[in-house]
């Protein structure tokens, strides 16, 4: 790509910036000569939503939100949020997978699953972290929870029954205690769980004249544990101690029915699948803080200390039935994950007078882990065994400059990260991975107050997005005779430039961002003509870029406020294995509205879509989704709501694309139409917050 596209991009979106400026100024009062907004709020007493820059922040405590049974599920009602049909991942639109915190410390999908929704305060969606929010991602997702400063007790039970293709049941106790300086809060919920999927590929390789057509159905029996506990000691005004932690122990039992329809020349077959699962996930993670306040230098000093384990067994027994003849052991799998995650951190912030404020801080973390799988072939009466060992280490320290010069707002840091990575089956002499880098990474924001009511944000940063440590094992799941889904041990981090600018009037925002990135991970396909058997996994390709336009325009009118976002991407992504196609734009709708009704009565009605997409390799479908709820509040102590979720049952995605010249077309039947019934019962009170936390490390998200 030309290089000088990135400058010509730059000058181009400073000069739309600069125009909007000055049509909004003919709009200014007079007398609006005062600084740029810090913040603005959509509706007045209890805003739900408030956008600054594009950045949205939701109070969950004191709106209806409150009432949805897991963390998940909520972060999917927000504007841009996007969680995958298995509910492993989350990313925004056009800006990829997020970096996530709670109060300030970086987690991943088993600490969501673990956070219990009463516990939540706020929830912040930042378009341009800056350094302190490490180097990966591009947008953050914060968690904010509540605690009490006052002595006090307080305990809620809830229970959720939710209707979708089966019955599914959350039952959740929370409980805190506030005494002195001492703060100790509880958690456990047991969910019992039956989440049905299905999913479709036909595709077809036609320089070995192969057509092949699959549909599975899985249903499967989930029980649940998870529970969480957190200690905080205010040792004075500026310094404390905290220590908290969370697990979730998980065990599936889940039958997969596979139809599959293969043509291999001349030689057709019809063959049913049927495959026996049981799994375990158990996850568990903690945390030791301390923060320190020296007076005598003004600075304030921060240490933390994390350990993770995330451990999983899956035990699989497979039958096929070829051609309505009878079903036959095929091969029995026993596949077992394990990774063990340390990270220790130490940070330092310098308040000076002039309103200037300076960062530095070093992190070290250390992961690793054992992926081993066993095979029994009926066949050929014979097993095979693979073991596969992995370790990182990264260290990496970063600085951070920002204050105000006269008007100006102004954010400038880097980090530096040197990274270690060693992979080795054990019965080979040489390791398959043995690599070490030093990445740099700057980051750079510009704020330009115009009066009291706008203002011009200009961003650059430039940041990595990394596999998960499940990603790198060599796992797999045997679908049929002819098709297998595997993990890829060889992926390597994706690495992404960005430019942005947000121009902000009133409450409304418009924001304009440039990125490319290199090695981004996808979907690909890999055929073994030896063994006749197709091979679905992530790869690195090429390169992407995108140029997109995000507009956010929240609105109130008494008793009914609404957060409206709208967002036009082009994106094109490439790599030398697939067929690359024009890429068109596409966009992005979502509106989020609540009715305050009188007797404490509360309604939601939200819908967001996607529009056609094509993206140079991949063309996926449009898609639009209706949500509705109401919610009432009894005696101040019960609270009952009604939800339902996607009302007109569009759950159908589908996917197109070609790689290796293997065409394929899918098809997703995703389980997200519900009827929930959800009733809270409140005892004890707790008024102000005071719970602390701070980032902890960079991968925790990676321990899944």
């Amino acid at each position: 790509m030309n290089i000088y596209l990135p400058l010509k991009l730059f000058l181009i979106l400073l000069f739309f910036l600069i125009s909007l400026a000055g049509y909004a100024q003919n709009e200014t009062p007079k007398d609006s000569i005062s600084n740029h907004l810090n913040e603005v709020v959509i509706s007045q007493n209890k805003k739900t939503f408030t956008n600054t820059n594009g950045n949205i922040k939701v109070d969950v405590a004191n709106s209806i939100y409150n009432s949805i049974p897991n963390t998940v599920d909520l972060l999917a009602k927000l504007p841009t949020v996007q969680v995958s049909s298995d509910k492993e991942s989350i990313s925004a639109i056009g800006r990829g997978n997020p970096l996530i915190y709670i109060d300030n410390q970086k987690v991943g999908m088993n600490d969501l699953n673990a956070l219990a929704v009463a516990d939540i305060k706020t929830i912040e969606i930042i378009q341009n972290p800056s350094s302190k929010y490490e180097a990966e991602g591009r947008s953050v997702i914060l968690i904010t929870r509540k605690f009490s400063k006052k002595d006090s007790f307080k305990t809620e039970v809830s229970e959720v029954a939710s209707f979708k293709k089966n019955y599914n049941n959350y039952l959740g106790f929370n409980s805190s205690f506030k005494k002195n300086k001492l703060e100790l809060k509880a958690n456990f919920n047991y969910n019992r769980l039956n989440p049905w999927e299905s999913h479709g590929i036909d595709y077809q390789i036609p320089a070995a004249d192969i057509a092949s057509k699959y549909d599975v159905i899985a249903d499967t029996k989930r029980n649940q544990y998870i529970f969480g506990a957190g200690l905080f000691y205010k040792i004075n005004e500026d310094d404390y101690f905290s220590f908290s932690v969370n697990s979730k122990l998980q065990s599936d039992t889940f039958p997969i029915n596979t139809i599959t329809d293969n043509k291999n020349k001349n030689v057709e077959n019809n063959v049913v699948t049927f495959s026996d699962n049981d799994s375990k996930k158990n996850f568990v993670n903690s945390f030791a803080n301390y923060q320190k306040k020296i007076k005598s230098i003004n600075t304030q000093f921060f240490t933390a200390l994390q350990y993770s384990n995330f451990d999983q067994a899956l035990f699989t027994e497979i039958n096929n039935n070829f051609n309505n003849t009878q079903f036959e052991l095929t091969q029995i799998r026993d596949q077992k994950f394990q990774v063990n995650y340390f990270s220790g951190r130490i940070d330092m912030e310098k308040k000076f007078k002039n309103e200037m404020k300076l960062e530095v801080g070093g992190l070290y973390s250390s992961a690793t882990s054992k992926s081993d799988v066993a095979i029994f072939y009926n066949e050929t009466n014979q097993d095979e065994l693979s073991n596969y060992d992995f370790k990182e280490e990264n260290l990496s320290g970063y600085t951070q400059l920002s204050g105000k010069i006269k008007k100006v707002d102004f954010s400038i840091g880097f980090r530096v990260e040197n990274s270690s990575v060693f992979g080795k089956f054990r019965a080979d002499t040489l390791p398959l991975l043995d690599k070490k880098y030093t990445n740099f990474f700057p980051k750079a924001q510009f704020t330009f107050p115009i009066d009291s009511i706008k203002s011009i944000s200009m961003n650059y940063a430039r940041s990595i997005s990394r596999p998960n440590y499940s990603s790198l094992s060599q796992g797999s799941t045997y679908i049929n005779p002819y098709f297998l889904y595997s993990r890829n041990i060889n992926l390597v981090p994706t690495i992404i430039n960005e430019i942005s600018g947000t121009f902000q009037y009133h409450d409304k925002s418009v924001k304009l961002s440039y990125y490319q990135t290199k090695d981004p991970v996808y979907n690909s396909f890999s055929f073994d003509d030896q063994n006749n058997l197709m091979t679905f996994k992530d790869i690195n390709f090429d390169k992407s870029s995108g140029l997109s336009v995000d507009f956010t325009l929240p609105f109130s009118y008494k008793f009914w406020t609404m957060t409206n976002s709208l967002v036009f991407i082009l994106e094109k992504i490439e790599d030398s294995t697939a067929q690359v196609m024009n890429p068109k734009p596409y966009s992005y709708y979502s509106s989020n509205n609540e009715f305050k009704l009188p007797k404490e009565y509360s309604l939601t009605f939200n819908f967001w879509g996607l529009t056609k997409q094509y993206t140079g390799v991949f063309e996926t479908n449009a898609r639009f989704i209706v949500d509705a709820a109401v919610s009432k509040t009894f005696a101040k102590k019960w609270n009952c709501t009604l939800s339902c979720n996607n009302i007109f049952k569009n759950n159908i995605e589908t996917e197109k694309f070609t790689i290796n010249n293997i065409n394929s077309s899918a098809g997703y039947v995703v389980d997200n139409h519900l009827i929930s019934i959800s009733i809270k019962y409140f005892f004890g009170k707790m008024k102000e917050t005071e719970f602390k936390g701070k980032t902890m490390e960079e991968s925790s998200d990676r321990v899944k």
